[in-house]
């Protein structure tokens, strides 16, 4: 399948779905996070004290609960890839937009909490590498896919 690209105002118009998804799998990843740690906290319990009666029906709840958090965000990052757009990081809640500009790709780039998309990056440079969005961008009206 051919590279989607968009133009400045078809990603704009796409960031609140975008940011609806993103959030599910950002508030997942907390989730699981929070599990882990839960585990992790009742194996060095169970370590130290050299065995624990362990209530083995809540902790089968809390994995079945970890499982399907995992795959609620895989579902969210998946239905983000299908529109092309690009999840780089869950942490940051990035996401980049390929766009192409005089005939070179870029990538339009977003974080949560960004109102609207202000920055861009070369394919190499990433998240470090942002620089504003100036007149070479916002005048392309079609997407050259």
């Amino acid at each position: 399948m051919a590279q989607k690209n968009f133009t400045l105002p078809e990603a704009q118009v796409l960031l609140p779905v975008l940011k609806s998804l993103l959030k599910q799998a950002i508030d997942g990843k907390k989730l699981i996070e929070t599990i882990d740690a839960e585990f992790q906290e009742l194996a060095q319990r169970i370590f130290l004290s050299g065995g624990l009666l362990v209530e083995i029906g809540k902790v089968a709840m809390r994995r079945a609960e970890r499982e399907k958090t995992a795959q609620r965000i895989k579902d969210a990052v998946a239905e983000i890839d299908a529109t092309g757009v690009q999840v780089k990081d869950l942490d940051m809640g990035l996401l980049d937009f390929p766009c192409v500009v005089d005939g070179k790709t870029i990538l339009l780039c977003w974080k949560m909490g960004e109102e609207k998309i202000t920055h861009w990056h070369d394919l190499e440079e990433g998240y470090a590498g942002r620089k504003p969005i100036d007149e070479t961008i916002t005048k392309i009206k079609k997407k050259p896919n």
